[in-house]
């Protein structure tokens, strides 16, 4: 793993909080009083591993889902406490559901879950909705629609599901079904519309949700980030559409490109990672930001570590 980057967050290390969690790219403390805290670092995870660590990203998936939780809040509840951190968010600690929800607007994806990748294998009926003949890559659909799936365990991959199955397997009750179909697509309408007003296009996206100690159902997790969401320009979208060429997109996958032209990255050491190649990434982690939500990103001290701004952040918010 290469952390040559300057002032990356690439481990996070609070010894002063209790119950820790490390995921790919969050780093989570239970507190006893019912708070969550998650720190976003700067790794950065594919083909199951960590590569590299990239300045600036935890930041900006930290503010963008800031952006957007404000926005969405008159829609559905969400976990936010406090951003005692630009990388920090304090969230209520909730019991997570266990079906993710991918809206979708377009026929896109390149996963063995995606809808592009199942209707070119000729499937027409998924996740309980037909689509009709005769669709190209990338096109909008007729409406948009919610395809759930799973959440896998770890080493496994999620599965798709249908309303039905949902319902069949005890997944949600039918009324909680209901609260997050109607929650996240009017999540997606919200993110679309504002996109827009960017010069964006929101694809695709994905949505998390847990039941708080009363049983409502809260938004988690993330949401419309350059992680979480597929975004694209919209100028160019239909010249591009029109020549059957991939959607302009704030392209992050210079790094991912670049192990799996060397290695064989599932197996392999992963060669040491260029430091121009990961400056490049971070930009456009900081163009993303800036595009989405119309706002100058604050670039955080370069003489002063991010480790040491997160902990005197939460200490003295932990003590007030």
């Amino acid at each position: 793993m290469t952390f040559s980057a300057p002032n990356a967050l690439a481990v996070v290390d609070l010894p002063n909080l209790p119950n820790h969690y490390r995921g790919k790219v969050r780093d989570n403390y239970d507190l006893p009083d019912g708070r969550r805290v998650i720190v976003a670092s700067d790794r950065l995870s594919a083909f199951d591993r960590i590569l590299c660590a990239v300045p600036c990203k935890g930041q900006v998936l930290t503010q963008t889902a800031r952006y957007w939780f404000d926005a969405t809040a008159d829609i559905c509840p969400n976990h936010v406490v406090a951003y005692p951190d630009p990388n920090v968010l304090i969230g209520q600690r909730l019991e997570m559901l266990p079906v993710e929800l991918v809206v979708r607007g377009y026929l896109a994806g390149t996963t063995s879950t995606s809808i592009l990748t199942l209707y070119n294998k000729g499937e027409r009926q998924m996740y309980g909705v037909t689509l009709p003949d005769g669709l190209r890559a990338n096109q909008r659909l007729p409406q948009p629609i919610l395809t759930p799936t799973s959440k896998a365990a770890d080493g496994d991959h999620d599965a798709p599901l249908s309303p039905a199955q949902i319902l069949e397997q005890g997944l949600l009750t039918a009324a909680q079904w209901e609260q997050l179909s109607a929650y996240a697509l009017a999540l997606f309408a919200r993110g679309q519309a504002l996109a827009a007003e960017r010069g964006l296009i929101l694809a695709d996206t994905k949505y998390e949700f847990g039941l708080d100690a009363d049983g409502a159902i809260i938004l988690a997790d993330e949401i419309h980030t350059p992680d979480s969401s597929r975004f694209w320009k919209a100028a160019t979208y239909d010249a591009r559409f029109e020549a059957g060429e991939r959607p302009d997109s704030f392209d992050k996958d210079f790094v991912r490109a670049w192990v799996a032209q060397r290695c064989d990255p599932y197996k392999d050491e992963i060669p040491e990672i260029p430091e121009d190649l990961i400056r490049q990434t971070s930009d456009v982690y900081i163009e993303a930001f800036e595009t989405i939500t119309g706002q100058t990103f604050q670039r955080p001290a370069a003489d002063e570590p991010v480790l040491d701004r997160v902990r005197h952040n939460l200490d003295a918010y932990l003590a007030g």
